[in-house]
């Protein structure tokens, strides 16, 4: 036997490794993206204080509700289609290929916005957490830091990517559930223990439309179920089940934790108690219930969930670039899988040197990391995913219009056009609240929604001329993922 003969087969230079990841490895990508604790700790607070107070654990399941809808038809679809570019691919199918290049720009505003927000918070609390050790650095030394080790990790097989983000993850599940069960175990505060937080009143509450503005951004990510197809063993059955448990998990687990501190506090009380201090609402309950120890090691989990965050969305990003890379909408140099990880390499160095020129202008203009950074691209990123997942599922309506399956109505049509309908009302509510979520009254801002709509719209028309100028380019849209 020769030696050629022995030698595992190399990565094609054009396809990703296949057969890398597993269920676990997908549901560690999605749950780290949401980054449970930043999510709770971070986002939740501001939707106690804000929205419908001691209703947000209900509103956390009615969210959860409508992505498990969305699912139905997103898993049913990815049986069909599939790849590096997943929501693109989706829309290009289902809609057509103007309508799934502009999703493909606005997914990539949207998920570098995400990111480029948590790279502002990771150097912000960074900064916080070491500065009383004797180390002083602007918070965008952290931020830049953090970006090079991402790089390295993104670089390497999407294995090793995955096993960092479940060390991550479970590490802060793990803090906040041992606050949970020390809540429940301990009866609660004054007003004891009760399921009132789901109760219709209580969730239908006054507040409620901006309670899900913080609550919708908390489920972000989820997508990369299906971006991972390509490198999954078994996709058929691995992305539908990933998909599932990930929506589940997620829900399940902020809802039970935001419930929680409501027994802590107390339903008639969680609200003022959020008002009085939004960063140390769960801080101070760790330390009256576990000791001042869990508050700072709360603080540490913190800064590795949002790394993981980062990182989740680094690895997502990457495969977007590369996706259009191998369909010729871009640089084809972004389509080349690295020969020994078959990770898209090129498209990782390209979109951390984007995410590096975007902060080094936040920091040009002495942006503050939380009130500017992270507020206002989460804000955009919030418009874009709600946009984007609204195409979606248009697309798969229309998909399965014009498909042969063996699924039902309710898979190819009902599903959908509720999850539809959720999605648009969900980005009207995003859009009204805009000031509150971003924390600025500033007339950018106000502008997310329609920038975000002429991305869309500026991809449509990059697709109509490349139809004109390469219509065998043009043809090939989409079918490179089939």
């Amino acid at each position: 036997m020769t030696p050629e003969a022995i030698m595992p087969a190399a990565t094609p230079p054009d396809r990703l490794a296949k057969n890398s990841v597993g269920l676990a490895h997908i549901v560690f990508f999605v749950v780290a993206a949401a980054a449970p604790l930043t999510a709770v700790v971070g986002a939740s607070p501001a939707a106690f204080a804000f929205g419908n107070g001691a209703g947000v654990p209900g509103a956390f399941v009615l969210a959860g509700l409508l992505y498990l809808i969305f699912s139905v038809g997103f898993t049913a679809m990815s049986r069909h289609v599939g790849g590096a570019g997943a929501f693109y691919t989706y829309i290009t199918n289902g809609i057509g290929k103007p309508a799934g290049v502009g999703g493909a720009f606005m997914a990539l505003v949207t998920y570098s916005a995400v990111q480029i927000a948590i790279y502002g918070l990771f150097g912000f609390f960074m900064a916080g957490a070491v500065a009383p050790l004797g180390l002083v650095l602007p918070w965008w030394a952290w931020s830049f830091a953090a970006l090079m080790i991402v790089l390295i990790c993104g670089q390497r097989n999407i294995a090793f990517s995955g096993t960092i983000l479940g060390v991550c993850m479970i590490a802060e599940i793990a803090i906040l559930l041992l606050l949970d069960l020390a809540i429940v175990f301990t009866g609660g505060g004054q007003e004891g223990m009760s399921l009132s937080s789901f109760a219709p009143t209580s969730v239908f509450a006054p507040g409620l439309g901006v309670a899900l503005v913080f609550v919708i951004g908390s489920f972000i990510g989820f997508e990369a179920t299906a971006i991972f197809g390509e490198e999954a063993q078994n996709p058929e059955k691995t992305i539908p089940r990933a998909t599932y448990v990930a929506v589940t998990l997620i829900t399940l687990f902020y809802a039970f934790s935001t419930w929680a501190i409501v027994q802590f506090y107390g339903p008639s009380k969680v609200q003022a108690a959020a008002n009085a201090g939004l960063d140390s609402f769960y801080i101070n309950a760790a330390n009256s219930v576990l000791g001042a120890w869990s508050g700072q090691a709360m603080n540490v989990l913190l800064i590795t969930s949002l790394f993981a965050c980062i990182l989740s969305f680094h690895n997502t990003l990457n495969r977007y670039f590369f996706a259009l890379g191998r369909e010729g909408l871009a640089l084809k140099a972004l389509g080349k899988a690295h020969p020994k990880h078959g990770s898209p390499y090129v498209a990782g160095l390209l979109q951390s040197a984007i995410a590096a020129v975007v902060v080094g202008l936040f920091v040009a203009f002495d942006a503050d990391p939380y009130t500017v950074v992270f507020s206002w691209m989460s804000a955009l990123a919030g418009i874009g995913i709600l946009l984007v997942q609204a195409l979606v599922s248009i697309a798969i309506i229309m998909f399965f219009r014009k498909t042969p399956s063996a699924h039902g109505p309710w898979t190819t049509v009902v599903a959908p056009i509720i999850s539809l309908v959720g999605l648009l009302s969900s980005l009207v509510l995003v859009s009204a609240n805009l000031s509150l979520l971003s924390g600025s009254e500033s007339i950018i801002v106000q502008a997310f929604p329609y920038a975000m709509v002429a991305v869309g719209i500026l991809g449509a028309i990059f697709a109509v001329r490349v139809r004109k100028s390469q219509p065998d380019l043009y043809a090939s849209l989409g079918k490179v993922f089939e």
